[in-house]
This record gives C-alpha cells, structure tokens and sequence, in this order.
C-alpha cells in the first residue's frame, strides 16, 4: 500500500464533543498519529452518562466511559493520555510534549490557553515550527464576543440560519442537526493541510484561528449578500423555494414516509404535470409561469400531495426523475445507512474492536472522498481512556516509573474518569432523555448492517 498523506505526522488533540475530535479522528484515517488529551477529572462529555444509551447492544459494561459510540465515531483510531491541565504538572508534561509533536489542536476558551500559558505565542517559544489550531466559538479578537464559549446549538442563532428556518408566521427554528461542528472540521482539515503544506516548504509553523461563528455566516452568505446588496432581510418559507415552485416535501405511502419534489424552469414544469397525468395544468391560467405558481402553491400541493400519497416515496423519485424532475425520497438514518448507493462506495466501515475492549463489530461512517493512489480505513475504535498514558510518559518522554505512580496518584492522569472512582456518576439521565423523543429501536439492525 502506498504510504498514507500523514504518516508520521503526531497531532495533540485537547478538544472535546464533535467538530476537532472529528477533525482529528478524520486525520488518524489518513495515517497521523492522534494523542486525545483529557483530564481524569474533565473527560469528553461525549463519553456519555453511566447508562446503556449509545452504547453497543444498550450495554454499559463495565467501562462504560469507554464504549460510546458516538465518542468512538468521532475519536476513532486515536491514542489516550490523560493530563488534568489545570494541574502544574500536567501543563509541564503537555509543554514536553509539544517539543515532539507537529500540531496542536484546541478548543477551549481564549482565555484559558493564555492563563495556562499553552496559547500559540508561548508554543511557538517552545517548538518554532508546530502548527496550532484554536477552534472557538467567535475566534481570537478584541470582539465583544471573543471571551464567550460557543457550541453548534447555540451559535446557530447567531448565524442567521435560525431566522430563515421554519415555516412563514411560525417561530425561527434549529436545523436538525448541529452542521457548524462539521463544517469547523471540514474547514479545519483543509486549514492543517495548507500549514503543513506550508511549513514543508518554508521550515515554518503557524497558528489558525478557526472561528465557528464565522463558518455560520459563511453558510448563509446569500443571504448575507442580499442584504448588503439589496437590502432585502431573508424570510422563513419552510420547504419552499424563492424562485423554484412547486417546491416541497409531499406525504407517501406507508407510516411517515415522505418525498420531496422541486421545479426549477417550464421545461420541468410540463414534465411534472405530464407525469401526474396533469395535462391539464399546461392551459390552466393560474400555473402558466413561475410567479404564478409561486401564488397558487398552496393548490397545486394539495393536488401533489394527492398523487404522491398513492405512491411510496421510490416509486415518486423513480417516475418523476425519469421524466427529469427534480424528486427524491427523505431517508431517516435507517433508510440512509442501508442505502445501496452509500454501500457502494463503501462509506459504512466494519471495524472490529481489540478483544479486552469487548465492544465486537461495528460500522463506522467512512469518508465522503476516495483518493486513488492511498486507500484510506477506519483503522480502530477510539482509545479507552488513559490506556496510552505508560506509552507515552516513559517511552516518548522518559518519565520514571515512581513519578508515573505519583501522577496517578495526584490525579494528574488515570484510566479511571475521577467522577466513577468518587461515585458520583449519572446513572439512567440518558435513557430517560431518549425517551421523551422520537427514538425507537430497530431488533433487526446487526442483520441489516451485515455484522
């Protein structure tokens, strides 16, 4: 196999929930060398509660911290040291790690890094050419916000994608899904490479500012434009378009099925219509031209409901896109993961755990990019907390053995998070959670998924 993109590439990964542990686990597929830095004390809140939700099976083990598998997604393939930072020795080992290692990736708060001095300027003093990345909620600036956490739930009002989602004359909404954090790890993938690719050919390292809030209102910029440009303010019209009509999602046949369906030009148009066996439509006054569908909407989704009903949401996205409209079923994340066309790229990988972490078989989702000559895996689950805290103290730092032992005792590391030892784990919150939502479990999923 040809030699992967990073290989020999060591990262120190601090971060913690979805966008740089992504980032990071994303970049152990590609050959480098992850360290997940976390406190015994501060361990990734997506380790989970004590409980049997997100676990494999619905099995909490006896490590419970350990077999979350959205923890296991989003830092998989990574190794574990744990070092409470907040600790002075923690802060003097990560220092010494820093000196053998070429990135840094953090997420914390501007003013925690400068506290501890581990902010890039002081980096920099130890490690010239390390390249660092500080992913904040507003970025490093003299802004009123610089100083505030953010997080992907509740940066997206401040966006703008809240104020247009959602139906007209109804409250602004979320999306469904928290896409800033991957939007940061996308970003912040294509900013390390470019470091890297830099500090190749100038010997020189850099600090990124990755600011989310930023990558919010890159998301929306059309809208940004509008505004600056025309002075128009973007409005909520749910599943409408401001210039494609009929545009919406349609009812199928069956429990909660759905399809959706957008008309772009005229041409689609007299394709909808022939589909529907709606002939009729083309001499209809009401639906001659774009705008006029745009004000007869509410009528012509009634007739499209109306046939979309009597058909499942494939047959809807078969027989409309073989007459070249624009139509396609909405998957729930079932639909998604068996999905014949993600199968057929292979982005569901199987990984199989290490016998001692006893978590078996199990998908992973893979990368929505193939690179031709450097075949690229998921090559592990993530780390069980700590398990490379002798590796990387007494092999790649020289630490003695009785120090090590100190350590561990100060509470400085552990493979133990320090709120299971003190007994003071949250037991069933998760599973109670789940329950007031729309989750339901599918008893046929291994077969499925073929594991």
């Amino acid at each position: 196999m040809n030699r992967l993109p990073l290989k020999g590439i060591r990262i120190i990964d601090s971060t913690y929930v979805v966008a740089m542990p992504y980032a990071c686990g994303i970049m152990t597929d590609l050959g480098a060398e992850v360290i997940k830095i976390e406190g015994p004390s501060h361990v990734d809140n997506t380790r989970g509660p004590a409980d049997t939700s997100g676990r494999p099976d619905n099995e909490p083990g006896n490590d419970h911290w350990n077999r979350a598998m959205g923890f296991n997604e989003m830092n998989r393939g990574k190794r574990s040291l744990t070092l409470d930072l907040r600790q002075p020795e923690g802060r003097e080992l990560f220092t010494d790690l820093v000196k053998v290692s070429d990135i840094v990736v953090e997420n914390f708060t501007p003013r925690v890094m400068r506290r501890w001095e581990l902010d890039y300027p002081n980096l920099k003093k130890i490690k010239p050419d390390i390249i660092m990345l500080s992913n904040t909620g507003y970025g490093y600036s003299d802004g009123p916000y610089s100083s505030y956490p953010g997080q992907a739930t509740t940066l997206e009002g401040t966006h703008g994608l809240t104020a247009i989602t959602g139906y007209r004359g109804d409250i602004p909404s979320k999306a469904g899904r928290s896409y800033v954090d991957f939007l940061a790890a996308w970003f912040g993938l294509f900013a390390i490479a470019s470091a890297l690719h830099y500090r190749n050919e100038t010997g020189n390292g850099q600090w990124i500012d990755l600011a989310m809030y930023q990558l919010g209102v890159y998301f929306t910029s059309e809208y940004i434009m509008d505004w600056t440009a025309n002075k128009r303010i973007g409005q909520r019209i749910a599943n409408r378009h401001k210039s494609r009509a009929p545009q919406g999602c349609y009812p199928c046949a069956g429990d909660d099925q759905w399809c959706v369906i957008s008309v772009g030009d005229d041409q689609e148009w007299t394709s909808l219509c022939r589909a529907l066996d709606k002939s009729v439509w083309l001499d209809d006054a009401r639906f001659g031209d774009a705008l006029n569908r745009h004000i007869f909407h509410d009528n012509l989704d009634k007739e499209i409901a109306d046939w979309t009903s009597r058909h499942t949401k494939y047959q809807v996205m078969e027989i409309l896109q073989a007459s070249g409209v624009p139509a396609g079923p909405v998957f729930d994340f079932k639909d998604a993961s068996l999905s014949p066309q993600s199968w057929s790229r292979g982005f569901l990988e199987k990984v199989t755990s290490q016998p001692d972490r006893g978590m078996g078989t199990r998908m992973f989702i893979g990368r929505p990019y193939q690179l031709s000559k450097t075949p690229l895996r998921v090559r592990d689950f993530a780390p069980a907390l700590g398990e490379g805290n002798n590796y990387f103290l007494r092999d790649v730092l020289g630490v003695g053995e009785d120090r090590i032992e100190r350590l561990e005792q100060q509470d400085v590391i552990h493979t133990i998070p320090t709120l299971v030892r003190d007994g003071r784990v949250n037991t069933g919150q998760g599973a109670r959670m789940a329950g007031l939502g729309p989750t339901w479990y599918d008893p046929d999923y291994k077969a499925n998924l073929g594991i």
